[in-house]
């Protein structure tokens, strides 16, 4: 671990304030998939006991971010590139239907929603906050599945989404501008409101393009 954490809000000593203190790290890179999280090291940075540390990395356990191997401490969770590969064939597939599913409900009562995540995702471009435009993506996304009426494919998300939040994490850096997310999503969104599911599922497949080169 080569980062040295820092504070983004107040300085606290909650489990709440670490927990987000080392999710920020692990999603905007200063803790790479792998990378092991030092109780000692990072009580030292934060100038913490280990008792909110130790129930922040429990929770980033139980979030799938973080596995805890005995005898030798924490670590973020890797994700293969096969397994990225692998999800991005089926989400090509699957995850039209899912919007297709779910547009009725996404262009009535629901639109706020579908709106409320592109204005999030602007939001972090304006601060350069690479964990924030992670969650707004994803939520993005899972609004299809939620909102399919398919308990399968809503099944099939939350498999997947704590895999795509690390592949994202590592993703996210590639974009030299976060505000290119944000119009992409933007794109996907005016695409599922105008009916027009040709066009989202060949933008679909053009912005998973790194995700299928993965396996490759």
């Amino acid at each position: 671990m080569d980062g040295t954490f820092a504070w983004h809000e107040q300085r606290t000593t909650t489990p709440e304030g670490v927990y987000r203190v080392l999710r920020t790290a692990i999603l905007d890179g200063t803790v790479r998939p792998g990378g092991q999280l030092r109780e000692t090291r990072i009580a030292t940075d934060l100038g913490i006991s280990r008792s909110p540390l130790r129930e922040a990395l429990t929770r980033l356990e139980e979030e799938g971010l973080v596995v805890k191997i005995p005898f030798r401490g924490s670590f973020v969770v890797e994700v293969s590139d096969r397994e990225v590969a692998e999800i991005a064939s089926i989400r090509v597939l699957v995850e039209p239907f899912a919007a297709e599913l779910s547009a009725e409900s996404l262009r009535g009562p629901e639109r706020h929603r579908l709106m409320q995540t592109i204005e999030e995702l602007h939001r972090a471009t304006t601060t350069n906050d690479i964990p924030a435009s992670i969650d707004a993506h994803l939520r993005f996304h899972r609004l299809f599945y939620d909102f399919s009426g398919n308990g399968a494919l809503k099944s099939m998300w939350n498999a997947w989404e704590t895999k795509l939040r690390l592949y994202l994490a590592v993703d996210h850096r590639t974009y030299s501008d976060l505000h290119d997310v944000a119009v992409e999503h933007e794109k996907l969104a005016a695409m599922v409101l105008d009916g027009d599911m040709d066009g989202f599922r060949q933008e679909l497949l053009t912005q998973f393009q790194n995700a299928l080169r993965a396996g490759l």
